[in-house]
């Protein structure tokens, strides 16, 4: 039986609950985990092995750190765009239940940190790698470019490239050729991945006013250079091969992942209403690259 004394208290967590919850949307998990898959296996590349369990479980918590403030930041300037968009509209600004000043701080506060920890525990380079990816993704894609070209997510994918360079830097205090040939992967990822979905959403972003390709230049031109940064892509892959010296359980992998992501492309090119498959696919595709990366390394 509830009472009249702990009702309050019922009524107070669930409103604390939802309040968390709310502050957890802002920094897009689903998002970070998708930047996090490509952290431990350029570290696994720059150790020759496992690294360091707690350098790994430290990098990997600075980078959550950085890349959740970034996302924070991000939502903050795109609130009025993110309420016009079906996609987006159930996000905590977009509703209103998060002020922008109290997300503001959130965000910079989430960006500091992941400095420090990653300064604190591995090196000022993958600090400082880290935190400028974050600058550039709200100051350049989000500010600059996002509204402004429809080449917004082809130059701004390179914020999300950046944590190959991150976990590399973390084991090595320095960068090389390798980490390089890894962030050119997801650089060229990017662009047929989050153009799968602008196609699928093109009436969203048409309504928001966000040039992005499929609203600018339409599907066909949009799905042929989906094509073209696929086809490079897969090319860049395969230089892991001489480059980090990987050997055939990466390079059946890389062979048979890339031709996977080429057909899904062409499909998307032949049949656009298959965009949402391309997009399902891509994902796989970035997760289960670098993970042949990494057992390849583990298993000599």
């Amino acid at each position: 039986m509830v009472t009249a004394r702990t009702a309050p208290q019922v009524t107070v967590d669930v409103a604390t609950r939802t309040r968390l919850g709310a502050y957890v949307a802002l920094t897009k998990p689903r998002i970070i985990e998708l930047l996090l898959i490509t952290t431990v296996p350029a570290m696994v590349l720059a150790a020759g092995g496992w690294p360091s369990t707690w350098l790994v479980v430290a990098t990997l918590i600075g980078g959550t750190l950085s890349a959740a403030g970034a996302n924070v930041l991000n939502c903050v300037y795109d609130a009025d765009i993110d309420e016009l968009m079906r996609r987006t509209r159930g996000r905590p600004l977009a509703r209103h239940e998060i002020s922008p000043t109290r997300a503001t701080v959130f965000g910079i506060v989430l960006g500091l940190a992941g400095f420090a920890v990653l300064w604190a525990t591995s090196n000022l380079l993958a600090a400082s790698l880290s935190t400028a990816a974050l600058l550039f993704y709200v100051f350049v894609y989000t500010i600059g470019l996002k509204r402004r070209t429809p080449q917004n997510i082809v130059i701004g994918g390179a914020a999300g490239a950046a944590p190959a360079l991150v976990g590399w830097a973390a084991v090595e205090g320095s960068l090389a050729l390798t980490p390089w040939i890894l962030f050119f992967v997801v650089f060229y990822w990017t662009p047929p991945h989050f153009w799968a979905l602008a196609v699928r959403y093109r009436d969203d972003y048409a309504r928001a006013g966000v040039p992005m390709l499929p609203v600018v230049a339409g599907i066909e031109r949009t799905t042929r250079r989906m094509l073209l940064y696929t086809g490079l892509m897969v090319a860049v892959s395969l230089l892991l091969v001489p480059v980090a010296g990987l050997r055939w359980v990466y390079l059946a992998s890389a062979v048979v992942l890339g031709a996977w992501f080429l057909v899904d492309t062409w499909l998307v090119f032949r049949d656009p209403s298959k965009a949402m498959r391309l997009f399902t696919t891509s994902t796989v595709y970035l997760a289960a690259l670098f993970a042949a990366a990494m057992v390849d390394v583990l298993i000599r």
